[in-house]
């Protein structure tokens, strides 16, 4: 059999057919946009981080209609109802290959995933958070450089991704600032495994994510796209909006102001208690990256990206990004942007495996 350069570990233990990941965005990674995915030969993981415990069971069950591939879960051990989210999941072992989470499990529920078989694949921003995840027991871990939405860190991908490389002993997947067959030539010759992609998947067709939220993502560029400290105190990386820009302008006071009406809401949609919703903030801190005011800043944030992203009202929403977002152009369906980055791949591997042999012949 011809070697494969696209047939590596990743796609191997997780039973896709392209090393290529559908991260796991809340509101956007919703079962349509996670079965396409998956038919489409990548790995979707879908989005339970904003879903309450009956939503997430709802969620598997649509998915598991719409397709019979493989797929994974993301959701965070600090979320209302994470118990009984993990118990779902992992009575869906036959289909649920994998689980992402960022602060998340300890080494023994970690432990019970892996007696399950399913793979526990965390996503990491530092060399340190990899080596810790790692040595808990984790599968693989995802590496997101600075590039990439959400909350991020400021080491780009191209040097993140080789100090992980060098620092652990896992398969390691490459996540920050791709959207194309380019990229994952690219990180394949780092030496990770494969590439998770946020943005680019979030503008596809399948995506529901309101036509109008799209064309405000599609317009943005390079320089519309910000990194904020004034959501929750920690970077975040965001479309410029004008509620983008209010909350640059505001203080602490106005701060803490969004994350009590959000908090509300939050309290509102989930059915928290606030007792709940204080243990899941305090369950952000134990990590020791945030003040128990980010964590619950942090928490109510969800709120404020569902405005823009499932109401359609991008100009009184958050709008989380890749710095890749500011070149993407177009909305293709999932298929054609999965088969786009796959043959874009296997050309310029080719073109680079086939140097010395044009060399030689450009000698003679």
């Amino acid at each position: 059999m011809a070697f494969d350069p696209l047939h590596t570990v990743l796609v191997e233990r997780l039973g896709c057919r392209y090393p290529i990941i559908q991260t796991a965005m809340g509101w956007i990674a919703t079962p349509p946009l996670v079965a396409a995915s998956c038919e489409a030969g990548a790995f979707g993981f879908l989005g339970a981080a904003v879903m309450t415990p009956q939503e997430v069971t709802g969620a598997i069950a649509e998915v598991k209609r719409r397709t019979a591939k493989p797929f994974g879960v993301n959701f965070h051990m600090f979320q209302p109802g994470a118990t009984a989210i993990v118990e779902t999941i992992i009575a869906h072992r036959d289909q649920i290959r994998a689980v992402s989470f960022g602060r998340g499990p300890d080494r023994k529920m970690i432990a019970r995933f892996r007696d399950a078989g399913i793979l526990c694949i965390p996503t990491v921003g530092a060399v340190k958070h990899a080596q810790k995840m790692v040595e808990l027991g984790v599968d693989m871990v995802t590496v997101q450089g600075g590039e990439g939405g959400g909350h991020t860190g400021s080491v780009p991908t191209t040097v993140l991704l080789p100090q992980v490389l060098d620092a652990v002993k896992v398969p390691v997947v490459a996540a920050g600032g791709f959207s194309d067959g380019r990229g994952l030539a690219a990180a394949l010759a780092y030496g990770a495994v494969g590439i998770a992609m946020g943005t680019r998947f979030l503008l596809t067709r399948e995506s529901p994510v309101p036509d109008v939220t799209k064309a405000f993502y599609l317009k943005a560029g390079t320089d519309d796209i910000l990194v904020s400290t004034k959501v929750d105190g920690l970077p975040q990386r965001m479309v410029r909006s004008p509620l983008m820009d209010r909350i640059e302008r505001s203080g602490a006071a106005a701060m803490w102001l969004r994350a009590f009406e959000s908090g509300l809401a939050m309290k509102k949609r989930t059915g928290a208690s606030w007792f709940e919703m204080l243990r899941a903030a305090r369950g952000m801190t134990s990590h020791g990256d945030m003040t128990l005011a980010q964590a619950m800043m942090a928490a109510s944030a969800p709120m404020l990206i569902q405005k823009a992203v499932v109401e359609g009202k991008p100009e009184e929403g958050l709008m989380a990004t890749g710095l890749v977002g500011g070149r993407i152009g177009d909305l293709p369906s999932v298929a054609t942007l999965v088969d786009g980055i796959v043959a874009e791949a296997q050309a310029r591997i080719a073109a680079l495996t086939d140097l010395p042999s044009r060399a030689t012949s450009a000698a003679q």
